[in-house]
């Protein structure tokens, strides 16, 4: 068996290194039961030391010049060549143990795919609110962020992967098709929380409350339309890092 680890990344110099260094010791934990494993950088058009950083990692580097992180997240998978597929958020640290449950429910063999809850060292109190909120959502609707999913590649493939249409929230629609493959193949989505994935509370420190509320209530009301237009998800593409 092989896993293909997917990292997306647009200028990621800063918080890439650490998190490439996290993955390859939790990679010890499938090398330890005989997988094969790779580890797959998108370079999703950065203009930093992103792709010099990955390739100084012994990662594989392929390049997507659409800043998208959909894109990105395809262009890798497309790249890999696992059993496996688990996509890592660039700006995230999962540990080993982390890596040894998904090894875990992997090996029970019902599990088509799966994700982890979230953990910060840092944050504002409303972030740490709403990353509680994220968790209880998570766990009780098996929604996955896409900081952390793994997924068999070929129901990943046989879905279609993330939807190149959206600019943000993908993972939900990817777990939304997901769910809907498992219950007609009688197999599994599940989240993991014994080791929730340790991520990066930046966005918490660069954006204020009033402009992750204003974002939440403009895709309320337009019914998620903005989710389909980059300019309206500057959280996510306006450079800040």
């Amino acid at each position: 068996m092989k896993l293909s680890v997917v990292v997306p990344a647009y200028n990621e110099e800063r918080l890439l290194g650490a998190s490439l260094a996290a993955i390859r010791e939790g990679l010890a934990a499938f090398e330890a039961a005989g997988w094969e494993a790779e580890l797959v950088v998108c370079d999703n058009n950065s203009t930093d030391r992103t792709a010099e950083i990955a390739r100084a990692a012994g990662a594989r580097v392929v390049f997507e010049p659409i800043n998208q992180i959909s894109r990105a997240r395809n262009t890798g998978a497309r790249a890999g060549s696992g059993d496996w597929l688990l996509f890592v958020d660039a700006d995230s640290f999962p540990s080993r143990a982390l890596f040894a449950d998904v090894l875990d429910a992997i090996g029970r063999g019902r599990v088509l795919a799966g994700g982890s809850t979230l953990a910060i060292d840092n944050g504002p109190w409303w972030g740490k609110l709403g990353l509680a909120g994220w968790n209880l959502m998570s766990r009780k609707l098996r929604w996955g962020s896409g900081a952390f999913v793994f997924c068999e590649a070929a129901a990943f493939r046989e879905v279609g992967g993330f939807d190149e249409t959206l600019y943000a929230s993908e993972e939900l629609e990817l777990f939304r098709r997901l769910k809907r493959l498992a219950r007609r193949t009688g197999r599994t989505v599940e989240i993991l929380d014994r080791h929730p994935l340790k991520t990066s509370a930046r966005k918490l420190h660069l954006y204020s409350f009033g402009e992750f509320a204003r974002l939440f209530l403009k895709t309320l009301f337009t019914f998620g339309r903005t989710l389909r237009r980059r300019e309206d998800c500057s959280v996510w593409y306006d450079g800040r890092r």
